[in-house]
């Protein structure tokens, strides 16, 4: 989060699920305002399976990635005046575990993010438009 102080805040168990990610984007989007941050990022790591009309994700995990799958690190970017944007890293991994990552991508289609997009609920508390 890019205020005064900036910070850096995780949470591990964020990919879990929508309700930990959901708690952890609140409690961002209150220290966004307590700092008067109005630009921040947002990255998760994930595993993608691209379809011809959808993206199907789920949490990363050491089982191994069944066809089509990819690991990624997903991210949004956002500030206040200049919007946000999406995207991913895919990666791989060596035998040994460690990741080889690929070139960033960012998202070059109009996007309508759901309720469970990555930042969307510290967009809605951010823009004071509050999540239901």
């Amino acid at each position: 989060m890019d205020g005064s102080p900036r910070l850096v805040l995780s949470d591990y168990d964020y990919p879990r699920d929508d309700a930990t990610a959901r708690a952890f984007e609140l409690r961002a989007a209150a220290k966004a305002k307590q700092t008067g941050a109005t630009r921040w990022a947002l990255a998760v790591p994930m595993v993608w399976l691209i379809a011809e009309h959808s993206i199907a994700t789920r949490q990363v995990s050491n089982h191994a990635l069944r066809e089509g799958e990819q690991e990624v690190i997903a991210w949004t970017t956002g500030d206040l005046s200049e919007g946000v944007d999406y995207g991913r890293v895919p990666y791989t991994r060596r035998p040994d575990g460690t990741p080889v990552f690929g070139d960033p991508e960012i998202a070059t289609v109009a996007l309508r993010p759901a309720e469970f997009a990555i930042g969307f609920t510290m967009l809605r508390m951010l823009t004071d438009e509050q999540p239901e």
